[in-house]
């Protein structure tokens, strides 16, 4: 690393921090190896949570680095970045491990090789050097078309709306939803066959990311939410339904004639999906009779399909292979809260099987707004043998159709979080340019210009790190990488978008500015499409405690 001509280092020999990734690396991996040892093989990997969780958190930030250094060869200002995210990244591996130094099986000040490395990327000069500059993301022409197209969408007709949904949790205009149809935005996932717009492969996966982070970047829920339940649904139809229900469905969702909303989770369950209790038993003339609870049910009222996860086998031993996934019908309901009725008249119904009923309970948060989530009660709520997804094949095997489609609903939320991140920096940096404290700009001053500076390289390396999720996933790998890639940047999100409206001082609290929306709805990404913990415990360490059984722990 040597001087430019402006007195910052310049980062064009990416050794030394290629150096750092492969010692921080090696923590990660040798923790891994600690944490097989202790859990006996995962077995017992419960009995210790706190490794296991800061070891996912710690991995998940080192596969990002891995991403931003190959993003670093591009150039000097990419160089930068790439530095100075490997440089927190090792900076948070180091808090992680401080004063749980047995615990990691690490030596006290493993870091201390790294000084050099950190002083220089670290500088305050060398994140100010980036608050102007958040780098190119190098695309080809044909995705900045597809990331131009649906920015100009996002700006034209979802940013004029955004802080009244908000404000008012209002239902997503119509406008909104016949747009994005227009333009192929519940398409992205369906096969070019069945009327949409994916061809297979690598280039899918990417539009999908790319789509989601434009709408997100000016609203989260009336934006990039909407195109994530077709995607959920499609990819568990592509991979698993019928030649029937992809002729009959899919062409309805990519055209936005079937607009989509999903009930897994239940009340006392949360994401422990295998011990779901509502069921769907056989009824006498056919169908199946659906009875239990569904809750964040997001979209639900608007919606005429639900993708419901049911118990087809009333054995709860055996857990997840009991369960089956179904595409129920039901018409545009009230979002204030609805109670629809079957009767003997109900298509297809059996006699006799009247009474059928199923309500639709809003439940109240604190961002996110627009779609609204449900509690959903169904009783006796009848469904025909065609909407068992996979016929009498796809029975017992909803589990694993549902969490196909939430692996790529992981990378999607990624994309969300990417996009609100880029929405709340721009805001930032346009008040902070035009905002003058104590007689200056308040762009001008050196904290401002290192948080905008770290808030830029946080949101290029995830972007960087989600282009490549997206690539291993369309080779039908990626499983764990998507799985960080969603706790890495959502949890950035929080800290960019806090960051975000601080800059903002006091009008940065007030609603009339997008940045206060941004920072509440940044809070649910952690939470939803998986819950941190249970992707940092369930998925990520328990894979990495396999990597490392099986010799392959190089992370």
């Amino acid at each position: 690393m040597s001087g430019t001509d402006g007195g910052l280092p310049s980062f064009s020999d990416l050794a030394p921090v290629k150096h750092a990734l492969d010692v921080a690396s090696g923590v990660v991996t040798g923790a891994a190896r600690r944490l097989a040892k202790l859990s006996d093989h995962g077995r017992c990997l419960d009995d210790h949570q706190v490794l296991a969780y800061d070891l996912a958190h710690g991995a998940a930030a080192i596969e990002t680095a891995r991403a931003a250094v190959a993003y670093g060869g591009h150039g000097e200002t990419e160089a930068r970045i790439a530095a100075a995210f490997v440089a927190d990244a090792v900076v948070d591996l180091v808090t992680r491990t401080a004063g749980r130094e047995e615990l990691f099986g690490v030596e006290p000040g493993w870091h201390g090789e790294l000084a050099p490395l950190l002083t220089l990327a670290r500088s305050p000069r060398v994140l100010a050097s980036l608050a102007e500059t958040p780098g190119p993301n190098h695309l080809d022409e044909d995705f900045d078309l597809v990331r131009e197209t649906f920015r100009r969408f996002a700006e034209d007709q979802i940013a004029p709306r955004a802080d009244h949904i908000h404000r008012d949790n209002a239902d997503v205009p119509e406008e909104i939803i016949s747009g994005l149809a227009e333009m192929g935005g519940f398409g992205l996932s369906v096969p070019e066959e069945h009327g949409g717009f994916a061809t297979g492969g690598e280039r899918d996966y990417l539009g999908m990311v790319i789509a989601t982070e434009e709408l997100s970047r000016v609203s989260l829920g009336a934006g990039g939410a909407l195109i994530t339940r077709p995607e959920i649904l499609t990819r568990a139809i592509v991979n698993g339904g019928t030649d029937e229900q992809r002729r009959r469905l899919l062409p309805a969702i990519a055209s936005g004639e079937l607009m989509v909303a999903i009930a897994v989770t239940e009340p006392d369950f949360g994401s422990d999906v295998a011990n779901l209790v509502l069921s769907a038993t056989p009824s006498a003339g056919g169908g199946y009779l659906v009875n239990g609870v569904k809750t964040w049910c997001t979209f639900a009222a608007r919606a005429e399909i639900l993708m419901l996860l049911a118990r087809t086998d009333p054995d709860r031993s055996k857990g997840h292979r009991g369960l089956s996934l179904f595409v129920v019908r039901k018409p545009r309901a009230r979002s204030e809260g609805f109670v629809l009725a079957q009767d003997d008249s109900t298509e297809g119904r059996p006699e006799g099987l009247g009474g059928g009923r199923l309500e639709g309970r809003p439940i109240d948060t604190l961002g996110y707004r627009g779609m609204h989530s449900y509690e959903l009660a169904f009783d006796n709520w009848w469904v025909d043998d065609e909407s068992l997804v996979g016929g009498e094949e796809g029975k017992g095997r909803g589990f694993y159709l549902q969490m196909a489609g939430f692996e790529n609903g992981r990378l999607q939320t990624a994309a969300r979080a990417i996009g609100l991140m880029q929405g709340a920096y721009e805001t930032a940096l346009a008040y902070a340019r035009a905002r003058r404290v104590f007689g200056r700009q308040v762009v001008d001053y050196e904290l401002t210009r290192a948080k905008l500076g770290r808030m830029a390289v946080l949101i290029q390396a995830g972007r960087q790190f989600a282009y490549e999720v997206a690539s291993m996933m369309a080779r039908g790998e990626g499983s764990m990488e998507a799985s960080m890639v969603k706790a890495y940047v959502c949890r950035a999100a929080e800290w960019v978008s806090r960051e975000a409206m601080q800059i903002h001082g006091g009008m940065g609290y007030a609603e009339e500015f997008p940045v206060s929306r941004m920072f509440v709805d940044a809070r649910v990404l952690s939470i939803f499409e998986g819950a941190d913990e249970t992707l940092c415990l369930r998925v990520i360490a328990r894979r990495l405690v396999e990597l490392a059984d099986a010799g392959a722990g190089d992370t």
